[in-house]
């Protein structure tokens, strides 16, 4: 089947292109009776929008959204919501160069292979435009589990750009700490090299790329559907399906190979009658399910593919040529990738949510003590 959709129970279907009409997506599975108007949806795609900063893609889009269907006296009917975002400032005509050419490191090519015709405006279905069906989508499925599950909480943040790292405790990250620079970046000192990086990039005509940091506070115990639809393998997916996505690791990820079982194992703990664990170096799930801890995850991003520096490539008709892009590009993705990994980890966790509900009759709980 098409890749368009994504999830099981909440299941959305994205459409459109970068330099097209516009961008949107179909909501199946909603549960009725949740009040939901395009205010409830904007403030995510505000924070996911171009032309917010200096160091992102200048492209000027207001990312204004309407709600076609489904909604009913500004309440979610059950039936499919439908939310469309027009593109106001698509200029097709600067990309003209690339309907003979493919761009290095970009999706030209291999759409061309599998369809045999693409649409060169701009990546068109590739572009990282696209995220705003996710974008607007989560933010229906934030209003879901607002009733469903509150005091559940995804925060995101950028964690890395190019060498540039940071070292926060992931428990105590804020929104506001996230978004008090142009960057995402909770350390004030690392977030001003960033941008410092950030520009210099772009004013060699170059890019960058790292790594966004994601937790999950408030997940109890129980989300998941193993053995092919473990809640990290879902997580991965999600992930993973971003453009310029390159990696995935949660919990201990890569640095727990070079661990023992002794060192790595978490123990188990009673706390305020519930269980819990002493470390978390599964990263809040274990067999696939979640654990009720803070499930802790970290995205590659590379840098990115468009650049302002002349590059090889071969024409359509595969003769040698020099590329010289054009067109509207972040030097780093890092910062506006940050609301398009909280969406994803939104439509991972109601989707798990209302499949465990369906499955068991309740809602995940954390496990007792069993005095």
């Amino acid at each position: 089947m098409p890749g368009n959709s994504f999830g099981q129970i909440f299941r959305i279907t994205s459409w459109g292109e970068s330099h097209g009409g516009g961008v949107g997506v179909v909501i199946d599975g909603c549960p009725p009776r949740i009040a939901l108007s395009p205010q409830d949806i904007q403030p995510d795609l505000d924070r996911r929008r171009p032309g917010q900063s200096s160091i992102v893609t200048p492209r000027k889009e207001a990312d204004a959204c309407q709600i076609l269907s489904g909604v009913f006296r500004g309440k979610t009917l059950g039936t499919p919501i439908l939310i469309w975002v027009p593109n106001t400032d698509a200029r097709p005509d600067a990309y003209r160069e690339m309907e003979t050419m493919y761009r290095p490191s970009h999706a030209d090519f291999t759409y061309q292979a599998k369809y045999g015709i693409r649409n060169w405006e701009g990546g068109g279905r590739s572009s990282a435009r696209e995220t705003i069906a996710r974008v607007a989508a989560a933010a229906v499925a934030k209003r879901v589990l607002g009733h469903l599950a509150p005091g559940l909480e995804v925060i995101a943040w950028v964690g890395q750009v190019h060498r540039i790292a940071v070292d926060v405790d992931p428990l105590k990250v804020t929104p506001p700490q996230v978004e008090r620079t142009p960057v995402r970046c909770p350390d004030p000192k690392a977030a001003n090299r960033m941008i410092r990086l950030i520009e210099s990039a772009r004013a060699d005509g170059d890019s960058l790329g790292g790594i966004v940091e994601c937790v999950i506070r408030g997940a109890p115990a129980g989300l998941g559907e193993p053995v092919f639809d473990r809640f990290e393998a879902d997580l991965a997916k999600a992930m993973l399906s971003l453009p310029a996505t390159k990696g995935f690791e949660i919990g201990s990820g890569f640095e727990g190979t070079r661990m023992r079982g002794s060192e790595h194992n978490d123990p188990f703990v009673m706390r305020a009658g519930k269980v819990h664990t002493a470390s978390n170096r599964s990263g809040g799930t274990q067999g696939g399910i979640t654990n009720g801890e803070p499930v802790l995850f970290r995205i590659a991003f590379k840098p990115t593919a468009t650049i302002a520096k002349p590059q090889k490539t071969v024409t359509t008709r595969g003769h040698a040529a020099i590329l010289r892009a054009r067109g509207r590009h972040d030097p780093c993705v890092l910062p506006r990738a940050v609301p398009i990994v909280e969406a994803m980890t939104w439509l991972v966790l109601i989707d798990h949510w209302l499949r465990q509900r369906a499955q068991c009759g309740s809602r995940p709980r954390r496990t007792r003590s069993s005095r």
